[in-house]
């Protein structure tokens, strides 16, 4: 048995015996997921704004409106995400479109849930995405292997990947490719991982390294090094509410 297996055991036998904690935390974490997600694409608001924006929805003051807009989108997405993740059903082409027209309702509705018409580039990267006209038919290749594949951390890793990769949206990919990620982790059973400012640089260099063709071990490892610290994090959490120690395993 994975360490990471032994953690997400223990987890689940938390969840079982502190049901209430384990809602009240997984309400908690949405935010912070929220927070991170808007916070690597270069979003202002900070974790109590965002907590504040999505329980309110009152605007912070000299805060982008399109800051406000996003956060509370991504709080829809993440619900809509988390019912997904409860259905016995494959995940289809479809429902990525509709993670991202949740994501962009409110902030551009006129690419929300829509394949981009124009060439996209990364500014400082020589990374090139497809044309415009290769989207359509990688992304129904894409939603096909989405239905067959067997949801894993590893499913789940490359699912985010192959998304990026692709990069079939105007804006909001990244952001995009998390929740399809965590929804994929979630039907798996494991927790949502939230990738935060702080380790940005690392996530951005793992990504751009595959896509450079440098292979997937750097790339693998820091998604599992994320899904490890969130597996941590439920666990000692859900152990305050036990009185135990917090359970890590390096």
């Amino acid at each position: 048995m994975t360490d990471l297996e032994r953690l997400r055991q223990r987890w689940h036998g938390l969840r079982s015996r502190f049901r209430e904690s384990a809602r009240a935390f997984d309400a908690w974490y949405d935010v912070e997921l929220t927070y991170t997600s808007n916070a690597i694409e270069g979003g202002t608001l900070t974790r109590r704004e965002t907590a504040l924006v999505i329980e309110t929805e009152i605007t912070v003051g000299g805060k982008p409106l399109r800051d406000h807009l996003e956060a509370v989108d991504h709080h829809h997405a993440l619900a809509y995400v988390r019912a997904l993740a409860a259905r016995d059903e494959p995940v289809r082409e479809g429902d990525v479109r509709e993670i991202h027209r949740i994501l962009f309702a409110r902030s551009l509705p006129d690419d929300a849930g829509r394949y981009s018409d124009r060439q996209r580039f990364i500014a400082g990267s020589d990374v090139r995405f497809p044309t415009p006209a290769e989207i359509a038919p990688l992304m129904g290749d894409f939603g096909q292997w989405l239905q067959a594949v067997e949801p894993s951390p590893a499913a789940a890793f490359e699912a985010h990947f192959r998304l990026v990769a692709i990069h079939p949206f105007a804006d909001g990919n990244g952001r995009t490719a998390r929740l399809l990620m965590n929804l994929l982790l979630l039907k798996a059973a494991y927790p949502p991982i939230a990738i935060g400012p702080e380790v940005r640089l690392a996530y951005l260099d793992a990504i751009e390294q595959r896509q450079s063709g440098n292979g997937t071990p750097g790339y693998d490892a820091f998604l599992t090094d994320r899904l490890r610290a969130s597996l941590e994090r439920h666990v000692a959490e859900l152990d305050r509410e036990s009185g135990a120690e917090p359970d890590t395993i390096g």
